[in-house]
């Protein structure tokens, strides 16, 4: 009775088996979300002035006959060149000895925050290209010697100049995932209020959102930013900035757009209160955008980044609906983000594997525990291109299999559908895989299938079903041999007899 205890219909007693199917998905779903979390990575970015994108070539050439020591003498000393002379220290400060050298440099950093904060606008902008730069070290002693620096920098996020912002974000941000003393000081310097109040003050101005964006990401990737940084963020008013910013018109900013999708995706996977982010619209948002994309996507819109903004949705959806199950106002309703998806698996099948994948996962999650999502795959003909997807591999056939089992699970109409939607025939082939999961997973939603239907077990007979399933109990091991053993058993052997009869002369 191996499988009588895990998969009934509803007929019989469906409240254990519905609780028992929910442990098991959200096991297998806890597993994903911590192997995202593992491969988080975080990384910096250095941002150039116009002129210096057009000289870069030259500039490169010419630093390594820069002496740090000489600048921070000449910066010291000099009046009216000192402009020039940060200038100059600027672009020294992207080599990883030339950032080595200033911050051992006696008072260099003192000198530095006075600079910031002078009267002089060239000043204060040269100083924060230098700081820049030193922010971009590889050097993990580089980060601590800034702290003297990033009060001020904070301060000036609330500046008026956005280009001048930008450069304080993007500096905060290489910063803080280097040093849990630097995070730990940006954060009781109050660097979460202050990202709030900027996103806020400067909505309308796309490059310092996404700015922002960046910084926090940053941030919500630290070590334990479950427990110290993303309670914060979720007790401000930075989510809701943050969904204001996923806008189905794709032509408002997509640099913005990603970074903001991949904040709230850190957010969901953390679990630290996803409720919150479901009071707050987030898988309605999230989904709306979704359903965008993949119509774009279906339309032929080759964009290019568009999948880097699909990728961090697609982790928030998924991760946010194992959370809707228990409160039926996040649920999500739109039938379109099941085409969505389907789309985004076809056109990433073969480009992109890896998120045709992530596409699956999140139509699995979506079908769980929802007769209507998978009456919909159904009635809006979207089975059959499940069904040709089984042979690809990268864990993409396993999904399409969870999927295909969610909907038999829901009623033996369901099943009977799917098997005259040529389910049974892919059933045949991918028992002959050699990937094991592949193989149980075929068994369970093969057992959905016959136990559904006298008339569906006699046409998997047909199929050679019976051989087949003798070859796998005979070849494998386990689990595997006593599954394949109870379905001839119990649903394939008395249908092999009737077959007979009716094909006798």
């Amino acid at each position: 009775m191996w499988r009588l205890n895990k998969v009934r219909h509803k007929a019989g007693r469906p409240g254990d088996n519905l609780e028992e199917f929910r442990l098991k998905r959200r096991l297998h779903e806890k597993v994903l979300r911590q192997a995202r979390r593992d491969r988080q990575l975080v990384s910096k970015r250095l941002l150039l002035s116009e002129d210096e994108e057009q000289q870069q070539v030259s500039m490169d050439t010419n630093l390594e006959q820069q002496d740090v020591v000489a600048l921070v003498h000449q910066l010291q000393h000099s009046g009216l060149e000192k402009e020039a002379s940060l200038k100059t220290l600027s672009t020294a400060l992207r080599d990883p000895s030339a950032q080595l050298s200033f911050v051992k440099q006696e008072n260099s950093m003192h000198l530095l925050v006075g600079l910031l904060t002078s009267s002089n606008a060239q000043c204060r902008l040269q100083s924060v290209r230098c700081l820049h730069g030193l922010s971009n070290s590889p050097h993990p002693s580089v980060a601590p010697a800034c702290l003297p620096a990033t009060p001020y920098l904070l301060t000036y996020l609330c500046g008026q100049s956005p280009k001048f912002t930008e450069l304080c974000l993007y500096t905060l941000g290489n910063l803080c995932p280097d040093s849990d003393v630097v995070k730990d000081k940006l954060l009781a310097q109050g660097i979460v209020p202050a990202l709030a109040n900027c996103i806020e003050n400067q909505r309308h101005n796309l490059g310092v959102v996404e700015a922002v964006g960046f910084t926090l990401s940053q941030l919500l990737q630290t070590k334990d930013a479950a427990l110290k940084i993303i309670p914060m963020v979720l007790a401000s008013s930075l989510p809701a900035h943050l969904l204001s910013v996923l806008t189905p018109d794709l032509n408002f900013s997509l640099g913005a757009a990603i970074e903001c999708a991949w904040c709230l995706h850190y957010l969901a996977c953390s679990c630290v209160d996803n409720a919150a982010l479901l009071s707050r619209g987030a898988l309605e948002h999230c989904s709306s955008l979704l359903v965008s994309l993949g119509d774009a996507v279906a339309e032929g819109n080759k964009e290019e980044g568009l999948e880097l903004l699909v990728c961090p949705l697609l982790r928030c959806v998924g991760n946010l609906l194992t959370c809707s199950v228990d409160d039926p106002s996040a649920r999500v309703t739109d039938a379109g983000l099941v085409v969505s998806l389907c789309s985004l698996l076809q056109a990433y099948v073969n480009t992109r594997p890896s998120l045709a994948r992530e596409s699956a996962w999140v139509l699995n999650n979506l079908t769980a525990y929802s007769t209507t999502f998978c009456s919909a795959l159904l009635t809006l003909h979207l089975i059959p291109g499940l069904i040709q997807l089984l042979p690809f591999s990268q864990g993409i056939n396993t999904m399409i299999l969870r999927v295909l089992g969610n909907v038999a699970h829901q009623n033996k109409e369901f099943c009977v559908q799917l098997a005259q939607l040529g389910l049974l025939s892919a059933l045949s082939v991918t028992l002959k895989m050699a990937e094991p999961e592949m193989v149980i997973l075929s068994l369970d939603v093969l057992f959905m299938l016959v136990a559904s239907s006298p008339e569906v077990a006699a046409e998997f007979v047909r199929h050679s079903g019976v051989s087949l399933l003798d070859t796998v109990q005979y070849n494998s091991e386990g689990e595997l041999r006593r599954r394949a053993a109870y379905l001839l058993e119990h649903h394939l052997l008395s249908n092999t007899s009737h077959c007979t009869a009716n094909t006798s002369p």
